[in-house]
């Protein structure tokens, strides 16, 4: 089931093709619209009157504060050294890392192409451009651009 039982939808929260995203554990907020091909992972939560669109991935320990625009093919980590074995070489389990979490204020807009590596702050109503990688906080109504991304 592309949405799971446990997620918590708010009202009139639009999934224009809910068979063709994958939605667990997450909490999205009233009057969303969550674009095809989008996965949000348990322990993530999306605000109110939020647009999430298509082949975006929101990982768990992301949190994205109301009126917020998330553009295409934008992709969050949750992990700054990550790995797919142990020590000794056996697959990691969730007890093998800890989640660093991610803020996104309200009013952000995160344009289509970006990644947010784990552990920053985007502040209210600030802007990412296509195809940035932010790698450190974005100060509240700052635009930022490039890779890394700067203060522009």
């Amino acid at each position: 089931m592309p949405i799971s039982n446990d997620v918590k939808l708010g009202q009139g929260v639009v999934i224009h093709h809910p068979d063709l995203v994958n939605l667990y554990g997450c909490t999205i907020g009233n009057e969303s619209k969550i674009g095809t091909f989008v996965e949000i992972q348990k322990n993530a939560s999306v605000g109110n009157r939020c647009k999430i669109s298509s082949h975006t991935f929101v990982c768990e320990g992301v949190t994205i504060e109301d009126e917020v625009f998330i553009g295409h093919g934008v992709t969050f980590t949750n992990d700054k050294y990550p790995q797919a074995t142990t020590n000794t070489g056996e697959l990691q389990t969730e007890a093998d890392w800890s989640i660093i979490p991610t803020h996104v204020g309200r009013g952000a807009s995160i344009g289509s192409g970006a990644t947010i590596l784990c552990g920053v702050r985007i502040g209210e109503n600030a802007q990412v451009g296509a195809g940035a990688v932010v790698t450190k906080d974005v100060p509240a109504e700052k635009l930022v651009v490039g890779v890394p991304a700067q203060i522009k």
